[in-house]
């Protein structure tokens, strides 16, 4: 297949989406970027216990590979998103691409663990230029028409890559040692700049002043927060944590006043005013909150177990699989059903399979890991394309690029806490802090469906674009 033949894009009124074939191959490095960003979230789980043993490092401090990643992420990316409209989309997203790829390299060669979170870091803030633009590429690649279409499939590739991060590493942990679970990003990467070089669409610029104290600001609230809770997985920075938190407290507050008054703030206080936007935003963090801290503890239960690093990806894969079948067929029945009751019943069976991988017996054969894994990754998946179309639909139509940012904000903020919660367990009870983060994890599934179904008292017309 050859490279696409398109003119160089010039600013101006955009029109209703690309022209085939430039559009296939818009979208091919739209998703192929997202898919490379989703999965090294979830992507080096698996290999915690090896990174913790090659570097001589405890368990809680080999986390930090996981939160400097997402914690980087988060603090950049409603602004970067903001930056998108008064640059171009296009031009944020590749250089996240060009940032991501170099990151990606030095994560590789890292020497020390140390090295390797700092990598990590700004590996991070490369996917957070993926991540914040990826929702308005695809409104500007696909005509009107066609955009839910566009929007379910950009969905379903984050859900199922999220997932898929431990079977992928299974895979690649059976030929290699872990440092190619971010070498191979590197020959991607370069595939995925050279066609998005040619084929992203240019998109119309907002002529407004850039916002420096407002992202300033945002970055020191949510790193500090995050960090700080971070730091409470480690004795002897307690001290310094709390501290953090506080300082990170005293930025949020300056923040808030910073950005009511003004008309494009960075965190769309209009829209949290939307009920049932806000109730699924926080069913949203609830849920990843979940989904990462039974990620990043299932490998060190699973192994605790006796089982090895390339059968923990194995028994990990029917969660993937079933939130493979399930999604599509939640996207159908959100159009004839309610969210609140769609995305409860999803979570009420993630938080059932999650107690049940908790008090699994070290005697269990696979299938026991197999149902319960497919039980969590089925309920998963009739929760999230439900709740994805009732952020987008209750956020007013000309609002939906900020909706979509708020949407991926939510998960990543969930990811991060569920991460950061998982070291702090392993700091209060080593080893078997696996074992209490899923406990953890089941509760916090069954607080997101109580959340879900707050959602069905909501008035009819809150649901409304």
């Amino acid at each position: 297949m050859s490279a696409p033949s398109v003119s160089s894009p010039s600013p101006g009124p955009p029109t209703d989406g690309l022209p085939l074939p430039r559009r296939y191959w818009a979208i091919a490095a739209i998703l192929l970027a997202i898919a490379m960003s989703v999965l090294d979230s979830t992507i080096v789980n698996i290999a915690l216990p090896s990174i913790a043993r090659d570097f001589g490092a405890t368990s809680a401090a080999s986390i930090w590979v996981v939160n400097a990643y997402q914690l980087a992420i988060l603090v950049v990316l409603l602004p970067l998103s903001s930056l998108g409209e008064v640059v171009g989309y296009r031009r944020v997203s590749q250089a996240g691409l060009a940032v991501f790829t170099l990151a990606s390299l030095a994560c590789a060669w890292a020497p020390t663990l140390l090295v390797l979170s700092i990598a990590r870091l700004v590996q991070g803030l490369g996917a957070a230029g993926i991540v914040s633009v990826s929702g308005a590429l695809v409104r500007f690649t696909y005509p009107q028409r066609l955009l839910g279409r566009a929007v379910g499939i950009n969905a379903f590739v984050v859900a199922t890559c999220a997932a898929l991060g431990p079977t992928i590493a299974s895979a690649v942990l059976a030929v290699a040692q872990w440092r190619w679970l971010f070498g191979i990003n590197v020959p991607l990467g370069v595939i995925t700049i050279l066609i998005a070089i040619r084929a992203l669409p240019e998109t119309e610029r907002t002529r407004r002043p850039l916002n420096p104290a407002g992202a300033a600001l945002y970055a020191g609230t949510f790193g500090l927060l995050l960090s700080g809770l971070q730091s409470l997985a480690h004795h002897a920075a307690t001290a310094l944590a709390l501290v953090q938190i506080g300082c990170g407290c005293g930025l949020g507050w300056l923040l808030a006043r910073h950005e009511l008054p003004r008309a494009a703030p960075l965190i769309p206080f209009d829209l949290l005013r939307i009920r049932v936007l806000s109730l699924s935003l926080a069913t949203s963090v609830c849920s990843f909150m979940a989904q990462m801290a039974a990620l990043v503890a299932l490998p060190f239960e699973i192994q605790r177990l006796g089982h090895s690093a390339v059968a923990t990806g194995l028994f990990m894969t029917p969660w993937p699989l079933a939130l493979a079948v399930a999604a599509p067929l939640a996207g159908r029945l959100a159009d004839r059903h309610a969210a609140g009751m769609l995305g409860g019943l999803g979570l009420l069976a993630v938080a059932a399979g999650l107690m049940l991988l908790a008090f699994l017996p070290a005697s269990s054969t696979p299938a026991g890991f197999v149902w319960r894994m497919a039980l969590c990754g089925a309920g998963f998946g009739f929760f999230q394309a439900p709740n994805n179309r009732a952020i987008m639909n209750s956020a007013p139509r000309a609002r939906s690029g900020v909706a979509g940012g708020m949407l991926s904000a939510a998960r990543l903020l969930g990811q991060t806490l569920g991460a950061a919660g998982v070291a702090i367990l392993f700091r209060a009870y080593g080893a078997a802090g696996s074992n209490f983060a899923l406990c953890l994890a089941a509760l916090l599934a069954l607080a997101g469906a109580g959340v879900s179904v707050v959602r069905l008292s909501a008035r009819p017309t809150e649901e409304t674009p």
